[in-house]
């Protein structure tokens, strides 16, 4: 790994491996083993489930392709919230953060901690109530690992993302092979099922693919990042493509369409019909290696943008720190590990979540908006270009607005109250602008 420091103190420690090895630990949590049946619930075949994954996945790469331009042309840390800040001010990067301390970094990570606690309650026969206590333990064990540096993170990192990795390629082959594949029955029409179209279908499945823009968050400390940043975001969201059509394949060989949209817990049932209690219980261990490195790169990407923040004077100075020798942002990284806990602690992660998905694709697309800036101001030159501009970054944007106007129809009390929560921001911003902080512009 490379040691060369960067202006904002950080280290260029994370090589091309460990990039990627981010991208995919990042989007694939409890997600794609627990809830693909509301995708079957509002598909009518196995053809459309499969062609919602595989169309949802490349939209969300022409998102990747997006944020490879925008990190290669700002390597630093902070990720969308520098965006933001230098397209539209400083109020939006201060909208970014808030949303994200409040409800869409700490909100997922408290939710996906109680899917990791619920999971290895039931490994180890403890009682339901032992799983508030789990979920915060796994949010104190990767908040302390991440105190200590980059380097021993990403290593640890890296083992729970080919540990999920390996979970997915055993319910493949399970699925597909040992299971009998029944040919001519996994892209079959479902009567019983009405296809929603591609917007009605969209969010659980566009729910499954977030979390590609963390790496930006750390590319302050990735080394070579102009070439690093979008090899890393192009071979990690193909990875994570290839990976959701297969385990959804190998679900419709096993249960069917009808099957999988009844099953709360699809990669379960397979890896029981194959192996029985003993072949649930090994699903169970890797939804739980899956959903605590999801925990570990959330709280990591979380605290570099409240350090950005600190630095600017949009937030505490303190949180800006780094520590002397780690070169590590401990003080944000305690206050989102802190809040990621209360809210575990209050069961409120829930009701969260819902709110952080919206407003975390919103971020999304208006992050890639930053792109048209990028290239008004400064020109086409950068060392990665995403093909197709304006097209694709066009199409990325008003695809997200769509399936946002749809989640504000189907579900216009989450939606409406997680865009309360960014609006609240405003007036913060500007009390904390009046009382405890010059900003810049």
């Amino acid at each position: 790994m490379s040691d060369s420091s960067t202006s904002g103190g950080y280290v260029r420690r994370l090589r091309p491996w460990d990039a990627a090895m981010i991208v995919v630990g990042g989007i694939i949590g409890g997600g794609i083993f627990l809830n693909p049946y509301v995708v079957a619930m509002r598909t009518s075949s196995g053809l459309s489930l499969l062609l919602m994954w595989v169309g949802a996945g490349l939209l969300t790469l022409i998102g990747a392709l997006c944020y490879a331009e925008l990190g290669a042309r700002r390597p630093h840390a902070g990720g969308s919230y520098v965006y933001l800040r230098e397209a539209f001010g400083p109020l939006a990067g201060f909208l970014f953060g808030w949303s994200m301390l409040l409800v869409i970094y700490s909100g997922s990570t408290a939710a996906v901690a109680t899917i990791f606690a619920s999971y290895a309650a039931a490994l180890f026969g403890l009682p339901a109530s032992a799983t508030t206590s789990l979920a915060i333990g796994a949010l104190v064990f990767v908040a302390l690992i991440n105190l200590f540096g980059l380097r021993l993170g990403a290593q640890i990192q890296n083992a729970f993302t080919l540990l999920k990795l390996l979970a997915v390629a055993v319910l493949v082959v399970c699925g597909l092979f040992l299971a009998g594949v029944n040919g001519h029955g996994i892209l079959a029409t479902d009567p019983q099922t009405a296809d929603m179209g591609f917007m009605g279908a969209a969010l659980p499945v566009l729910f499954a693919y977030s979390g590609f823009t963390y790496l930006n968050n750390l590319a302050g400390e990735v080394s070579e990042p102009q070439r690093t940043l979008p090899r890393a975001l192009l071979i990690g969201m193909l990875l994570v493509i290839a990976a959701y059509a297969l385990v959804n394949l190998a679900y419709l060989a096993v249960l069917g369409h009808a099957g999988l949209a009844a099953s709360r817990a699809p990669a379960a049932d397979v890896m029981q019909r194959v192996f029985g209690t003993a072949g649930a219980k090994l699903i169970a261990v890797g939804v739980a290696i899956s959903a605590l490195g999801f925990c570990n790169i959330t709280l990591v990407a979380g605290a570099r943008v409240l350090q950005v923040m600190g630095e600017d004077g949009l937030f505490f100075r303190s949180v800006a720190r780094l520590h002397p020798k780690h070169r590590t942002p401990n003080v944000a990284l305690l206050l989102l590990s802190g809040w990621a806990i209360v809210l575990v602690w209050s069961g409120s992660y829930g009701q969260l979540l819902d709110y952080a998905t919206f407003g975390d694709w919103l971020a999304c697309a208006v992050g890639v908006g930053t792109l048209f800036w990028y290239r008004k101001r400064e020109g086409a030159q950068a060392s990665f270009r995403v093909p197709g501009y304006p097209l694709l970054p066009l199409i990325f944007i008003a695809t997200i607005g769509l399936v946002m106007v749809q989640s504000l129809r189907a579900s216009p009390m989450n939606t409406g109250i997680g865009l309360l929560i960014m609006v609240a921001g405003v007036p913060v911003y500007l009390v904390w602008r009046r009382l405890f902080s010059r900003v810049t512009s």
